[in-house]
């Protein structure tokens, strides 16, 4: 029995011997787990109130889409705006308000004391590539005048000047108009930065218009 007890004792010992100097790791162990850490001394563990606040943390880039509207315009000059946007492709994102506002602005040609004064005035309009005008027919003291838009602000109405001038017409004037004229603002929905950007260029195509965000 002494015998058979000793050699189970040499037995543990040999199997333990070979266990820890002499079998290879298992695959799933590493015999050098802290030596193969990256600075393990940096590592901390953190609980979760002590996360910043949300607000501080790097934002999303998230998309914003909203509602621009541009104008405004009088019914005779929405269609050359609505071709202006043709090239965006909107298709159905591209819808019209209309509205009425009180124009207190107007560019103006003065009267030309008849009709075909007026009508010659036109063509000479129309040779400098301006079609935007048309000619006031009702009683008045502005009948057969020619005019080339009107304006709620003086400031647009400056613009829209400045822009006939530069085309060469001399005998354009600006004035105070105290009327109330149908309007309409062209709405382009789901807009996005670079739809905004690419916008902003086909607004400054015609002096005096606007874009802002669509009226509730």
């Amino acid at each position: 029995m002494r015998t058979l007890f000793l050699l189970l004792v040499l037995g543990n010992v040999a199997f333990f011997a070979w266990s820890r100097y002499v079998s290879p790791p298992e695959a799933s162990a590493d015999p050098l787990p802290l030596e193969r850490q990256i600075e393990p001394e940096k590592l901390k563990v953190v609980a979760p109130r002590e996360l910043p606040p949300a607000a501080t943390r790097p934002p999303s880039a998230a998309v914003v889409l909203k509602c621009i509207e541009w104008g405004s315009f009088t019914l005779a000059d929405a269609p050359r705006a609505e071709k202006a946007l043709e090239p965006l492709a909107l298709g159905p994102r591209l819808a019209q308000r209309r509205t009425e506002e009180s124009a207190g602005w107007w560019v103006f040609i003065p009267p030309q004391g008849s009709r075909p004064a007026a009508l010659r005035k036109a063509g000479e309009l129309k040779a400098l590539a301006i079609d935007d005008y048309f000619i006031v027919q009702e009683e008045g003291p502005q009948r057969w005048a020619l005019s080339l838009g009107v304006f709620r602000t003086e400031e647009a109405a400056q613009a829209r000047l400045a822009a006939l001038r530069a085309q060469g017409v001399r005998s354009a004037q600006l004035g105070a108009r105290d009327a109330v004229v149908p309007k309409v603002w062209l709405q382009v929905k789901e807009v996005d930065a670079p739809l905004l950007a690419r916008l902003k260029d086909v607004a400054r195509s015609i002096e005096g218009s606007e874009l802002r965000d669509c009226a509730q």
